[in-house]
């Protein structure tokens, strides 16, 4: 997922992919503790995917309380 894509759609898509992906990081972070993960490095990719969701509504809040 790229940041471009994310600036593209609107606060409720955001909101509800940020949604998506907490769910899908508990999921990830329990399969781990029972030994039932199959690709680690799926958790940093999925808190990345998080972080860069939360810095384009930063921005888009940003935006509008200028406006």
């Amino acid at each position: 997922m790229k940041a471009s894509q994310l600036r593209e759609q609107s606060t409720k898509e955001l909101e509800l992919k940020l949604k998506d992906l907490k769910d899908e990081l508990f999921k990830l972070r329990f399969q781990l503790a029972i030994n039932q993960l199959d690709n680690p490095m799926r958790i940093s990719a999925v808190k990345k995917d998080i972080a860069r969701v939360q810095t384009v509504l930063r921005q888009q809040e940003l935006e509008d309380s200028e406006a």
